[in-house]
């Protein structure tokens, strides 16, 4: 109910002393008391119904309407009875607080002023409850003649006019039009991070499509809504039933998922014993999921922390790879691993390097980044050189924020043919342990990389390692520590950015001058001169050996 509506019941005879931000605001509840600060009763969107008792004089009246006001009341309705008019300091304080003040006449009471908005509240509940039932059954009956998630976020986007969408934990995207990097970065980051959900953030209203499930493994739907609206509450019904289609389907998949998990599990026990070439693990894989005639490529996966970690990998994984193409996957020796296909030539000859997404400085091997950053946007579709294994990796990452103390790690091979299916599983197998000891969240190592300076560190013991990381860095650790001031994560993403300042303050989304005076410190604390090849060298191998 809108103030206008309550003004307008000719009966009440309501008199606007002070319209305040104006009478079309809704009114969620009413309140009556004369306690000289209610604000601890309040919660917002309230008709505050006041006889006043509490004005002793111009001060007290200050107090009153200020804590009235900053609770977030819609309104004052104040009474006639007690000064038989409505002081002029109840008028000059409703003033200066931009509050809607009403005069209630003598004759009428709070109580028939609270049956009418309760009665207005209850049948627009009523009148909400009607169409959300019907709106529900006809998108479940939909839903069980075979409407695509597309279709019905299609048909919610129409109902609301706003556009919506299902994206995965990471991002990727399952239903509705594609996001652009900086919404989905928005939307994610609130989905994952958020104390309560529902939540508005980045322009979008945040709704969680499967409620019982970690939110890391979880789906989301995000709605756009108008440059600086609220959802009312018709549209918040809508996107929550479009959610709660989601999590049917993602419940849909997860049972189709787990009748072709044990098919995967078994190919990926015959490619690691060495048979991936065998006639008998290409069926496997083909009844898993993928067609393993073309090139492939080997991701490993790894989950430290949950209570089940291949499980929670597997999910993870999955997800990572929505709009990736086919792929199968399951898992072996307590790692997720999927076996995807990739355009390129066979036998390593396709191709390696960053995609078109990729920021300069992530080296030919696209490799990922001291905190597991990629250096592309990672959006579904994405396909750089090595096909849709940027996107994967991408996604991954996103879910850094979101894994509560979880660590991520793995590696990825060298496309291949089936023909050298073990050897890629075994590369990324291989990949997968250095990529554990690097700091972070989520950290993926290409086994590319691991032919380079990682190769080199590995045959180093781990006490000389530590200890040139500690004699180089251990300053700037120590400086971290007492100030929090992300230091080495700053000089982690400048060196992968090849020292460019713009594309570190834009990953780290600082100011420049903010990444020039860390960069700085940094250089003070250690002694190095990062405009030196030699001495980033230095740094560059300290973080990799830490």
């Amino acid at each position: 109910m809108l103030l206008a509506e309550l003004v307008a019941h000719r009966e009440l005879r309501l008199r606007v002393l002070h319209e305040g931000d104006g009478l079309d605001r809704p009114v969620r509840w009413t309140y009556t008391t004369d306690l000289p600060d209610p604000s601890r009763y309040l919660g917002g969107g309230e008709l505050v119904l006041s006889g006043l008792v509490w004005r002793r004089g111009p001060a007290d009246s200050e107090r009153f309407v200020g804590a009235v006001a900053r609770s977030g009341a819609v309104a004052l309705a104040a009474g006639e009875a007690v000064f038989g008019e409505i002081p002029a300091d109840v008028v000059d304080a409703c003033l200066r607080h931009g509050l809607t003040l009403l005069a209630v006449p003598v004759d009428v009471s709070f109580g028939t002023l609270t049956e009418t908005v309760v009665g207005a509240l209850s049948a627009a509940r009523g009148d909400r409850l009607a169409n959300t039932l019907g709106r529900q059954r006809r998108l479940l009956a939909a839903f069980a003649d075979g409407a695509t998630l597309t279709d019905l976020a299609a048909t919610v986007s129409a109902g609301t006019g706003l556009t919506c969408r299902v994206l995965t934990a990471g991002g990727l995207l399952v239903a509705g039009p594609a996001p652009g990097d900086a919404e989905r970065d928005a939307v994610v980051t609130a989905f994952l991070t958020a104390g309560r959900l529902p939540v508005t953030a980045g322009g979008h209203l945040v709704v969680p499509a499967s409620p019982g499930s970690a939110r890391a493994t979880g789906r989301l739907v995000a709605a756009r809504l108008p440059d600086g609206c609220e959802p009312d509450t018709g549209t918040v019904d809508a996107i929550g039933e479009l959610a709660a289609i989601a999590a049917l389907d993602r419940s849909r998949e997860r049972e189709g998922t787990a009748v072709t998990r044990p098919i995967a599990d078994d190919a990926l026990a015959r490619v690691a014993a060495g048979a991936g070439d065998r006639p008998e693990t290409l069926v496997r894989l083909r009844q898993a999921g993928m067609e393993p005639d073309g090139t492939v490529v080997v991701l490993v996966l790894r989950a430290d922390g949950p209570p089940d970690p291949a499980g929670t990998a597997h999910a993870l994984l999955t997800d990572a790879l929505v709009g990736a193409g086919p792929a199968a996957v399951g898992v072996h020796d307590g790692a997720a691993v999927a076996v995807l296909a990739v355009p390129g030539d066979r036998d390593g000859g396709a191709r390696t390097g960053p995609g078109p997404g990729a920021a300069a400085g992530t080296g030919a091997t696209g490799a990922v980044g001291v905190s597991g950053a990629v250096g592309v946007s990672g959006a579904v579709g994405d396909v750089g050189a090595d096909g849709p294994v940027t996107g994967v990796l991408a996604a991954l990452h996103r879910l850094g924020p979101g894994l509560g103390g979880w660590r991520l790690h793995g590696g990825v091979s060298r496309p291949a043919s089936a023909e050298a299916l073990s050897g890629a599983f075994a590369e990324a197998v291989h990949a997968a342990g250095p990529a554990a000891n690097r700091p972070g969240p989520v950290t993926v190592l290409r086994s590319a990389e691991v032919t380079s300076h990682v190769l080199l560190l590995a045959g180093v013991p781990d006490d000389v390692r530590r200890g040139f990381a500690d004699r180089v860095l251990g300053p700037v650790h120590e400086h971290d520590a007492r100030s929090g001031s992300r230091l080495a994560e700053t000089l982690g993403v400048f060196l992968d950015e090849s020292g460019s300042w713009s594309r570190t303050a834009a990953r780290l989304h600082l100011h420049v001058n903010t990444v020039r005076y860390r960069i700085g410190r940094v250089g003070e604390l250690t002694g190095r001169d990062l405009s030196r090849f030699a001495d980033r060298v230095d740094l560059y191998l300290a973080l990799r050996s830490g």
